[in-house]
């Protein structure tokens, strides 16, 4: 049950980390192609990219650190 457990975790810390680098790359295009458009009314794509280029890093340092965290646990 714990070597389940352990694969579990690891696959969600991968798919963190996934997560925060398709975020931190669309956050970049946004930055990059929507300067002065709205986007879905939602506000500026710039913003917006701003904002997806920040969380995409957070998520991605999350996702390394708990992979780092789940490999050393000795599972």
């Amino acid at each position: 049950m714990a070597r389940k457990q352990g694969i579990t975790l690891a696959i969600v810390a991968f798919a963190i980390y996934i997560i925060g680098g398709i975020n931190t790359f669309g956050g970049l295009g946004l930055i990059a192609f929507m300067k002065g458009r709205d986007l879905w009314g939602w506000g500026d794509g710039r913003t917006i990219g701003y904002l997806a280029l920040c969380t995409g890093l957070c998520l991605s340092i999350l996702g390394v650190l708990l992979m780092r965290i789940f490999r050393n646990r000795g599972l």
